[in-house]
């Protein structure tokens, strides 16, 4: 889709890309942290069924969980924001023979 203008220098075009439903996902996870909301945010910016877009929404929450990691943003003293990155890992543990303790 795009758009086209008369300027005094000549017609001019904007070219219109919709996000991709991954785009609008990653965009609504930014925003909130409920499922369901985003699941509505994501499909507003889509123009698509909710039912279909919360499907998604759920299948990129639970390889998100499963990953261990997040992304928070804070806001500083000055409203400076900043990113930390939050990073689960996965506890290792042996096991052990009990006969021989090793």
């Amino acid at each position: 889709m795009s758009g086209d203008w008369n300027t005094k220098y000549g017609t001019r075009r904007v070219r219109h890309d919709p996000p991709t439903l991954e785009e609008a996902i990653f965009a609504a996870v930014g925003i909130t942290d409920d499922v369901e909301a985003q699941a509505e945010i994501a499909s507003a910016l889509m123009g698509l069924p909710y039912e279909d877009v919360l499907a998604e929404v759920k299948k990129t929450a639970r390889v998100s969980a499963r990953t261990g990691i997040a992304t928070r943003v804070i806001a500083g003293e000055q409203g400076a924001q900043r990113s930390v990155v939050v990073e689960r890992r996965a506890v290792r543990r042996f096991a052990i023979d009990k006969r021989t303790g090793t």
